[in-house]
């Protein structure tokens, strides 16, 4: 056995410090790691989510992109429809307008040659009756020279009532 000041492995303070230290520091380890990986798992946790977030968001974002993509190609062509409308309503005017125009020249066309014709029925009516005037003076001037006052005034008044059956 072992004497009394002798020291042995369960007696010496050395063994029991380090034996101490090593539960400590093992106890203590562990508690640690077990916070560490808690507080690691806890970290990996909210970076998963915030990932899932991100993805969530990108998600919406390219469905955003896609309707507003969607909407501008029915504006595109909304707006050709319009283009292609208008068009046809201008080349409906326009034909509309050239069609009006060609009957206003026309009208005034027509107007033009009844005017015409309303001068030349008048010019010839003034012709004939001017012609007929100077023929009654004619007439009188040559029946006065030669016929006698009574035979003048019957002469005058045939040829006063023959003239007016031709011009009406």
């Amino acid at each position: 056995m072992a004497t009394p000041n002798e020291v042995t492995f369960l007696t010496d303070p050395y063994t029991w410090t380090t034996l101490s230290f090593l539960l400590v520091v093992g106890f203590g380890g562990f508690k640690a790691v077990k916070g560490i990986s808690a507080a690691l798992d806890k970290r990996a946790q909210k970076i998963s989510d915030e990932l899932d977030e991100a993805q969530r968001l990108r998600e919406e974002a390219q469905e955003l992109l896609a309707k507003y993509q969607a909407k501008q190609r029915e504006a595109l062509k909304e707006a050709d429809e319009i283009r292609a409308h208008a068009k046809v309503e201008a080349d409906r005017m326009l034909e509309n307008a050239q069609a009006e125009l060609k009957a206003s020249l026309k009208r005034r066309e027509q107007q033009a040659m009844d005017r015409i014709a309303n001068l030349e029925t008048q010019a010839i009516a003034e012709v004939r009756a001017r012609v007929a005037e100077i023929a009654a003076q004619a007439t009188l001037a040559l029946v006065s020279e030669k016929v006698t006052a009574a035979k003048a005034d019957e002469l005058v008044d045939n040829a006063i009532a023959e003239i007016k059956v031709r011009l009406n």
